[in-house]
């Protein structure tokens, strides 16, 4: 485990888990003049703990490693540290690896391909509540979840009913256009709350962004 930049304020603090070192240093040294880079790590228990020590922003995560794989990082810092948003960088496309990670609470799954601006941009939308995943691996997600949604009166599904009240709250303040901050003043809670909110809302509907976020909002008159 090595630990690296705290970050200045405002700064996307980024951890990086990978058990190729040569990959992990091509990684770095891509992102860090753009992001606070506060530790990687080539294992599960390295990662883990260096995670649970920095609470980075968001985690860049490697599938297959020594000691469990991704999943296993993603289930102990859930834990304990359930605001650290997750994305999967791996060499797979595995439809299995895609939806393993993402059941365990990724936010987002790229493969090793992507190109270094399509990196910092998926990196920057994840820190911003988007669900994030190259092209193919997306309807891998989309058939996964699907049949899943409660069926509402007449067999139409109630996709609402997946939310819980203050998910609902949450939506619906966000597709009125209201900033984070204003949300978490309103409802009484931390900014990072409203964050995790909005993340278990995309997730839950399968929308990939505020913006469709509030297409779906307002094509149903919740707003």
């Amino acid at each position: 485990m090595t630990a690296l930049d705290a970050g200045a304020p405002g700064e996307v603090r980024v951890f990086v888990v990978d058990d190729h070192r040569l990959f992990l240093s091509g990684v770095q040294a891509e992102l860090g003049g753009e992001f606070a880079l506060v530790g990687s790590a080539g294992d599960v228990e390295s990662a883990i703990a260096g995670i649970v020590a920095a609470l980075p922003d968001v985690v860049l995560l490697d599938v297959h490693m020594p000691g469990g794989g991704g999943r296993a990082v993603l289930e102990a810092v859930h834990r304990s540290a359930p605001d650290v948003k997750f994305l999967a960088l791996s060499v797979s496309d595995a439809p299995e690896d895609v939806i393993a990670v993402i059941r365990a609470g990724a936010r987002g799954y790229v493969t090793k391909s992507i190109s270094p601006a399509e990196l910092r941009s998926a990196i920057r939308r994840i820190h911003d509540g988007d669900a994030v995943f190259s092209p193919r691996l997306a309807g891998f997600v989309l058939d996964a979840f699907a049949g899943q949604t409660p069926v509402g009166p007449g067999g139409a599904p109630d996709e609402l009913d997946q939310l819980t009240p203050r998910e609902r709250e949450v939506l619906r303040l966000i597709a009125r256009g209201y900033a984070y901050k204003e949300v978490a003043k309103g409802l009484h809670i931390s900014i990072k709350t409203v964050e995790t909110h909005v993340s278990a809302v995309l997730r839950k509907l399968q929308l990939s962004s505020r913006h469709q976020l509030t297409r779906w909002a307002t094509e149903r008159r919740l707003v």
